[in-house]
């Protein structure tokens, strides 16, 4: 079915099909859609109370190749998120919706998030590191090798209050040309951690077959991890003395069944609100999967945020931080809900 052109953020795009059977059009033009939003689904009670009903899914821009790594910077107001693909970083800007090339290029940038001083760290798949910008423009690289040889190719990242940085390191960017530069995977993939005074880092585990997306609990007492590998699972671990996991158990079960009696479908970024949900970007699979699932702290699936693109990640963002922005194949989402991001990006 035919679906007219509408302009999201600056980029004018038109839809020849219905998108995954979703027959809405999320732009700023859009014509209105009937409160509540259809596409917010309740799946558990528990959820209720952070679905707003007169708020909408928005789509804010569109026009990558592969949409990641949204983060907030509170001082600015403004999210940063990459393209990986086309090796550019976007800035949307809060006062007016206006979206600019923010670096470009950007080593292929994947994840980002910003520290404790307000600084942006992102994990560069072309070059293989983690670096920060600082105030006064410069680069600092705080992590490019692993016990003498390069890391596979960071890929998402969050800091702990004690200003410990921590990422996962799967390798995606270096199995092709497409996100990076195609290249040998060195090391058994895992998740590491720099630390704040010394710089040293440390490898905080390899239990995982792709570790990927990760978050903190509100309390910082727990780490969250999705593994994009065979499991197709979100893992929690007990932190221990904010720099060591103990105690790793399945939180969720991302795989679904399909018809053909195989099972599909994966988390990719993760983040917590105050109370302790996990809200995951989810894909893979099609309709009615594909968008953000999210958990309560027991890990039982209580709500769903359907989108017509595969989300590969999330923040939350805004002033009071009740914005959760999307990242999701080639456009950038976002929905206000009734709580509030637990961390600062």
């Amino acid at each position: 079915m035919d679906r007219r052109v509408f302009i999201a953020g600056s980029v004018a795009v038109t839809l020849t099909t219905t998108a995954l059977g979703q027959d809405r059009d999320y732009g700023q033009n859009a014509t209105p859609q009937r409160y509540p939003d259809v596409d917010i689904k309740v799946l558990d009670k528990r959820f209720a109370r952070y679905k707003i009903g007169n708020t909408p899914i928005q789509r804010l821009f569109t026009g990558m190749l592969w949409a990641e790594g949204p983060a907030w910077n509170s001082a600015g107001r403004y999210l940063v998120w990459s393209d990986i693909p086309n090796d550019i970083q976007h800035r949307w800007i809060a006062e007016d919706g206006h979206v600019s090339v923010f670096r470009n290029p950007a080593n292929n940038t994947n994840g980002n998030t910003f520290d404790w001083e307000g600084r942006q760290l992102s994990c560069e798949h072309a070059s293989r590191r983690v670096v920060r910008f600082e105030h006064d423009g410069n680069l600092t690289v705080l992590a490019d090798k692993w016990q003498g040889k390069p890391f596979n190719a960071p890929n998402d990242i969050v800091v702990h209050p004690d200003g410990g940085i921590w990422f996962t390191d799967p390798g995606y960017g270096s199995m092709g040309d497409y996100e990076g530069n195609k290249g040998e995977l060195y090391w058994k993939e895992a998740v590491y951690r720099i630390d704040p005074k010394t710089t040293r880092i440390e490898m905080v585990t390899d239990a995982a077959v792709k570790p990927n997306g990760l978050c903190f609990s509100p309390d910082y007492k727990k780490l969250y991890l999705a593994d994009t590998g065979a499991p197709g699972n979100i893992t929690q671990w007990d932190v221990i003395d904010g720099r060591k996991l103990n105690n790793r158990r399945e939180f969720a079960s991302m795989k679904q069944p399909q018809k053909d009696g195989s099972f599909a479908g994966g988390a990719d970024g993760i983040r917590a609100d105050i109370d302790g949900n996990i809200w995951a970007g989810a894909g893979w699979v099609g309709e009615g999967y594909d968008g953000v699932h999210i958990f309560a702290p027991d890990g039982q699936r209580i709500g769903q945020i359907l989108l017509p693109e595969i989300c590969s990640n999330v923040c939350f963002g805004g002033p009071k931080r009740n914005r959760l922005f999307m990242t999701a194949s080639r456009s950038l989402y976002a929905v206000y809900v009734n709580t509030r991001g637990a961390h600062i990006a």
